[in-house]
Order: structure tokens, then C-alpha cells, then sequence
């Protein structure tokens, strides 16, 4: 990101609140460089998913660093990373339609099918 983690992450927890869902920072991180997971909570369908920001060398893209959405293998994956990385930002957003409210390209959005 080419700006403020706390910048960015204000902004995307106001574009959250104003599309109708909800968000919360469950941990905070460095407020200039710290990376941010994003765990989603589909209302609707009750199913869980990760995100995590990453450079793919052509720009940079969202991806699910997890292909399971069982919530302990999201825990221990968070987890390992706050051990790893203590700049670590964990933002939880809830929506009934499972909406990310990201402006930033997310690996299996449906404009990448």
C-alpha cells in the first residue's frame, strides 16, 4: 500500500459502515506499514474467509491464504502470523451478502472468472 496502514484501514472500515456492513479492528498493527489480514464473515451463509494483501510482481492483489473456512485453521493461521509479523493488522468484517468493500483487486471476485 502507497499509504498509512491506519489511514487505509479508517477507510475501509467507513466504506464498510456505509455499505451496510460491519467492521472491527481485532488487533492493531503498525499505523505507517503494518500488513492487514482481513477475516470476512458471510452473514447469509454463515462461511468464513482470509484475506491478505500480496505483490504478484504485476501489482498487487488480494488472495485467501487459506482454502479452509473452518474457523480454528483461521485462528491458528492468524496466530502464526501475529508471531511472525508484530506489525500485524487483523480486521473483521461482517455482511449478510459477504462483501469485502475493498477497492483493490481480490483473487475469485467474479470480474476474475
Amino acid at each position: 500500500m502507497d499509504i498509512p496502514t491506519d489511514f487505509w484501514v479508517a477507510a475501509l472500515l467507513k466504506r464498510t459502515e456505509q455499505g451496510g456492513g460491519f467492521s472491527y479492528v481485532t488487533r492493531r498493527g503498525d499505523p505507517k506499514a503494518g500488513t492487514v489480514i482481513i477475516r470476512l464473515l458471510h452473514l447469509r451463509e454463515g462461511r468464513h474467509r482470509l484475506l491478505r494483501l500480496v505483490n504478484t510482481g504485476t501489482g498487487e492483489r488480494w488472495i485467501s491464504p487459506l482454502r479452509s473456512e473452518a474457523v480454528a485453521d483461521m485462528d491458528a493461521y492468524i496466530e502464526k502470523e501475529k508471531r511472525f509479523d508484530p506489525d500485524l493488522w487483523v480486521i473483521e468484517i461482517e455482511d449478510a451478502e459477504g462483501r469485502h468493500f475493498l477497492t483493490e483487486p481480490v483473487e475469485g471476485d467474479v470480474q476474475d472468472l
